[in-house]
């Protein structure tokens, strides 16, 4: 094989490992939080408007170091 396709399988395995790794701790944290939303909101039903907005919020920042992933991984790929 020549050098150049070597560059090019690492790039893939290297894009791979970023989302894999970087999306694994996001994922668990999402789900946690709106595990404890479901809680929250099964025992005090009143506050479910509330406590639903916080768990959006809560959702939204974990999801951005997946989303920073997602672009180190097309850097990698696309511009490396």
């Amino acid at each position: 094989m020549e050098a150049n396709t070597w560059i090019i399988v690492g790039k893939a395995i290297g894009a791979g490992i970023c989302m894999g790794i970087g999306s694994l701790g996001p994922s668990l944290g999402q789900g946690f939080v709106a595990g404890k939303a479901c809680e929250s909101i099964a025992k005090n039903p009143e506050a479910s408007n509330s406590i639903f907005r916080n768990m959006i919020f809560g959702v939204v920042f974990a999801e951005t170091s997946s989303i920073y992933c997602l672009m180190i991984s097309g850097a990698i790929l696309f511009f490396l």
